[in-house]
């Protein structure tokens, strides 16, 4: 509960002022419904329940990373695949995989967004009998996008990738002039190779929206 604490605040004194107004507008739902805060860890069935409400996604357990094509595969049934493991509290600030402070604080305000809930379904409906080459494209283009993608919020640049919102560190780093922020472009991301490390030398953001519209999942399909 300690450790989850100290990310809560840490990532909540940020995201007024670093991540999209998508996130901003949801995540005090998120609180007033789900018993979000820094001293409760909340329920993935509580959770669930809200966004099934909200935009019909569901949280599915898991006890560890899924492959690309099954976890890609959930998203065409709006279903989300979460770990539900905390990451250890001798270094709270980092985990080497997805645990429920990359989830909970990460992804599901935007699963509660109607037009993210949708492109990230788009996703997971292409990946549905794709070739194992077009599946790595897809999970490449989740990466950039739903994972780490920024966008344009009044000529700023805001966040609303999961990595990047449940990353202290990283959250500060990818508004700076650091990394390199390329427009986003599905043709590009898709074939983009990218760090798992390491902070992302290079982002891609779209323009006034908290996500790509699922209409641009159409040009993917054309490189697949």
């Amino acid at each position: 509960m300690q450790t989850w604490g100290v990310v809560y605040n840490k990532l909540r004194s940020l995201s007024s002022t670093h991540a999209c107004r998508q996130y901003n507008y949801v995540f005090p739902l998120l609180e007033q419904n789900c018993g979000y805060g820094p001293n409760h860890i909340p329920q993935l069935a509580e959770v669930s329940k809200f966004l099934k409400r909200t935009t019909g996604f569901t949280l599915r357990p898991v006890t560890g990373l899924l492959t690309p094509r099954d976890f890609l595969n959930g998203l065409a049934f709006r279903v989300f695949h979460s770990t539900q493991y905390i990451r250890h509290h001798s270094n709270p600030m980092y985990t080497p995989e997805p645990d429920v402070c990359h989830e909970l604080i990460g992804h599901v305000p935007l699963f509660a967004d109607p037009e993210f809930a949708d492109f990230s379904q788009e996703i997971g409906l292409a990946s549905l009998g794709a070739s194992d080459s077009d599946v790595d494209k897809l999970a490449t283009v989740y990466w950039y996008t739903v994972e780490f993608g920024l966008c344009k919020e009044n000529g700023k640049l805001k966040a609303y990738g999961a990595g990047l919102l449940s990353s202290f560190g990283e959250l500060e780093y990818c508004l700076t002039d650091k990394p390199e922020h390329t427009p986003f472009n599905p043709y590009m991301a898709a074939v983009t190779k990218y760090p798992i490390t390491m902070y992302q030398p290079r982002y891609f953001y779209t323009g006034t929206s908290s996500s790509p519209s699922p209409a641009v999942l159409d040009s993917l399909m054309s490189v697949l």
